[in-house]
This record gives C-alpha cells, structure tokens and sequence, in this order.
C-alpha cells in the first residue's frame, strides 16, 4: 500500500458500500466525529473510509474542508487502523487548523476506529 495519495482501492464511495456500513450499526463518536464500521466486503485487506459532511455543518467551503482534513488524516493512519470499510459522519462546524488540528483528526481517527472495531459483535478486520 503507497503512504501517499487516496487511490480509489482506500475509499468507500458507492451508496451501497455507504449504506452497507449504516446498517452494520457498529459506530463509536468523539466531540465531532462519529466512525462507522463494517467488515470489509471483500477486496483488499486494507482499511477503506468514506465521508459524510452535512449541509448542517456550513457551507461547501466547510463541508470541502473538513472533507480534505479527514482525508488527509485517514492517509497517514490508515496503517495504525484495523481493515475495515469506514464513514466517517462529522457533525463539528469548525475545521481544526494546523498541525495541532490535524494531529487531533489523526488521533481521533485511530482511536475511534481501535474502540469501534475491538468490541464484541465486530466480526472482521
């Protein structure tokens, strides 16, 4: 797996794989962000994410924001995370800025994803 780049192989993007993971109803939140997982459905052994930004978060510049920090965020840890396909809901209106904000998505994303994925009923990853 290359450390650079979001190739289409790490990402959850059809509806199906999007509602795939809802209906798993395995999710854990922090103070702005809530992960959902399923078992990855197939295809490679790696973790796969997808986003989810709501309307209700601000406009395009925010929602594209928070959509490019968690990206970017999910790029550099995806090796720390257990494979699973992962959405990824934010519900937090401001972007965190700086390395200090990207360090906190990043933190976030692996905790989320390690409490998420350890309980009982998540078979897979």
């Amino acid at each position: 797996m290359a450390t650079h780049g979001f190739p289409r192989a790490a990402r959850v993007w059809r509806p199906a794989d999007f509602e795939r993971v809802f209906a798993a109803r395995h999710s854990a939140a922090s103070s702005g962000l809530v992960l959902h997982a399923a078992p990855s459905a197939g295809g490679p052994a790696c973790p796969r994410l997808g986003v989810s930004v709501s309307r209700r978060v601000g406009n395009a510049v925010v929602r594209n924001g928070w959509k490019r920090r968690v990206r970017e965020a999910f790029r550099r840890v995806r090796r720390r995370m257990p494979p699973a396909d992962y959405v990824v809901v934010v519900k937090a209106r401001r972007v965190p800025s700086g390395a200090a904000g990207a360090r906190l998505v990043e933190d976030a994303l692996v905790a989320l994803a390690t409490r998420v994925t350890g309980r009982r009923g998540f078979v897979g990853g």
